[in-house]
């Protein structure tokens, strides 16, 4: 799909102000609201916008540990990745999951209770015969910068 300006323009409004109104996003980008909205739907339908949501902080969250692992697979058959990709997306406290190049095999960020909660989850995977072959652990002690992707220029 080709984005022009007007697109950019939307995902970058919507980025910082997902809850801003029709009328009030089609007078930023100096369009009609109709079409201005035709080209909204057009982008979901599309899947560049996936769904709407605010950024949390978690370090205010009491009690919430946030925690990166770099996680390397013993096989890299399809199935392996498959099976190991499914446990990732249907699991809750994992909130973002990347396939890497390099030296890993994935990086993801868990978001738990605490260091005894993502040590329980790690071994359950382990357990699950994942492929896993090893792991390391990151605990996220500051979070120096959170901002959405950055999005092309036109």
């Amino acid at each position: 799909m080709q984005l022009d300006r007007y697109d950019i323009q939307i995902l970058q409004i919507l980025q910082q102000q997902g809850r801003i109104t029709k009328s009030a996003l089609a007078q930023a980008i100096n369009l009609s609201v109709s079409p201005c909205w035709e080209r909204v739907k057009r982008l979901e339908q599309a899947g560049i916008i996936r769904g709407y949501g605010a950024f949390i902080d978690s370090g205010l969250l009491q009690g919430r540990t946030a925690v990166l692992v770099e996680i390397s697979l013993g096989r890299h058959s399809a199935d392996i990745m498959r099976r190991f990709e499914y446990t990732m997306a249907e699991c809750k406290q994992v909130t973002d999951c990347y396939a890497t190049g390099g030296g890993v095999d994935y990086v993801i960020k868990i978001l738990c209770d605490d260091i005894d909660q993502y040590q329980r989850l790690i071994d359950s995977w382990l357990e699950a015969s994942l492929g896993i072959e090893r792991y390391y652990t990151y605990i996220v002690t500051k979070t120096v910068k959170q901002s959405p992707p950055a999005l092309p220029t036109i």
